[in-house]
C-alpha cells in the first residue's frame, strides 16, 4: 500500500464528511488531499486527474472564503440551487468538454483510459465549482463520479482509491440528503 495515497485517501473522507456537514474546515483536509493526489495520479499515469488536483486546489482556496463569508453573513453556510435552464447548460456544456479532453488525451498522451478519466475529471470540476458556490447539485455530480471512478481506479490498481470512492458515494448520499434538508429549512423560513 503506497502511504501517500493512503494518507491521501484518508484526508478525502475526512473533508467529505465535514462537507456534508457544511463545514468550513473541510478545506485545510482538502487542500492537503488534492496536494498528495496530484502525485499519486501522476504516478498512475491518470493525467487528467492529476491536473484536475491542480484545478481543485485554486477552487479549494476559492470556496473557503466563498464558504467563510456565507457563515459570516448568515451564521451558517445557505445552500442554493440551479435553476432548470442552468442545469441543462452545465449538461450541455460538460458532455462537450468530456468529449473534447478525452479527445486530447487519447490523441496526444499515453493516457490511461482517456475517456472514462475525462468523464470524471470534467464532472468533478463541475462538482467542485458547484460545492465551492454551495449549490445542492452538487452532490448529484459527485454521486455520478463516484460510480464511474470506483471502477476506473480499480482498473488502474489503485484498489485504496477505488474504496475510498465507494465510501464517498455513501457520504455523497448522506450529503445530498444533508444539504436537502438544509435548503427546505431554508425555504421555509
Amino acid at each position: 500500500m503506497d502511504p501517500i495515497e493512503a494518507m491521501a485517501a484518508l484526508l478525502v473522507l475526512v473533508n467529505i464528511a465535514l462537507v456534508a456537514r457544511r463545514s468550513v474546515w473541510n478545506y485545510p483536509f482538502g487542500i492537503a488531499a488534492v496536494t498528495l493526489y496530484g502525485w499519486v495520479f501522476w504516478g498512475a499515469k491518470l493525467y487528467s486527474d492529476m491536473l484536475l488536483q491542480g484545478f481543485f486546489l485554486a477552487l479549494n482556496i476559492y470556496g473557503w472564503f466563498n464558504w467563510a463569508r456565507s457563515r459570516a453573513q448568515a451564521g451558517e453556510v445557505i445552500v442554493l440551487t440551479l435553476g432548470w435552464r442552468m442545469r441543462g447548460l452545465m449538461v450541455g456544456a460538460s458532455l462537450l468538454a468530456i468529449w473534447g479532453w478525452g479527445t486530447l488525451m487519447h490523441r496526444f498522451t499515453d493516457a490511461a483510459l482517456p475517456w472514462w478519466d475525462a468523464g470524471v475529471a470534467i464532472a468533478s470540476v463541475v462538482a467542485q465549482l458547484l460545492l465551492s458556490r454551495r449549490y445542492l447539485e452538487n452532490w448529484a455530480l459527485w454521486i455520478l463520479v463516484d460510480i464511474v471512478a470506483v471502477p476506473l481506479f480499480a482498473a488502474r490498481g489503485l484498489w485504496l482509491t477505488s474504496a475510498v470512492y465507494l465510501l464517498l458515494l455513501g457520504l455523497s448520499i448522506w450529503g445530498l440528503i444533508s444539504w436537502h434538508r438544509a435548503w427546505r429549512r431554508q425555504v421555509a423560513a
